[in-house]
């Protein structure tokens, strides 16, 4: 039977919403692995070095790409932590790129306007079906629902 384009692509929308998330995660603990460890080339600028601990911006900045992307990845605490990442990513954009070009395809900006945007798609819809947010939700309202049922059935 034929089906619109628009009918799947609505069924499908939760799904790719979260393999976006997933890869997106992935790809942003990538980076704060990079910066944090010289792994994958290393941080930008140190040679395929780290960041030195404690070091402001860049060593707080690759903890959140760290921890934020591996969050985002797996579906946990998205609507805080995908603002988190995204006021980051917004930080990055205005301090570093932006005082040496107006557009991101002039000041090398591009990753970072991006990922502010699309961690704040991610804290403004949350993180699709596919999260283990939604398994810790599921878990929680089970023992209140048994308790409502009961309470319903004692007042009968």
């Amino acid at each position: 039977m034929y089906r619109s384009v628009e009918s799947v692509g609505t069924k499908a929308a939760g799904s790719m919403q979260s393999l976006v998330r997933i890869v997106v995660g992935f790809l942003f603990a990538c980076h704060g692995a990079a910066s944090l460890f010289g792994v994958m080339g290393g941080a930008v600028g140190t040679h395929g070095g780290s960041v030195p601990l404690g070091a402001w911006p860049g060593w707080w900045a690759a903890v959140i790409q760290l921890v934020g992307g591996i969050l985002v990845a797996l579906g946990l605490f998205i609507r805080p932590t995908a603002l988190i990442c995204s006021g980051s990513m917004a930080y990055a954009y205005f301090t570093v790129h932006q005082p040496t070009g107006l557009l991101p395809i002039e000041n090398n900006g591009e990753p970072s306007a991006l990922y502010a945007w699309i961690f704040l798609m991610f804290a403004a819809f949350g993180p699709g079906p596919w999260a283990l947010e939604r398994l810790r939700s599921t878990t929680r309202k089970e023992p209140r629902r048994a308790a409502v049922a009961d309470r319903a059935a004692a007042d009968a």
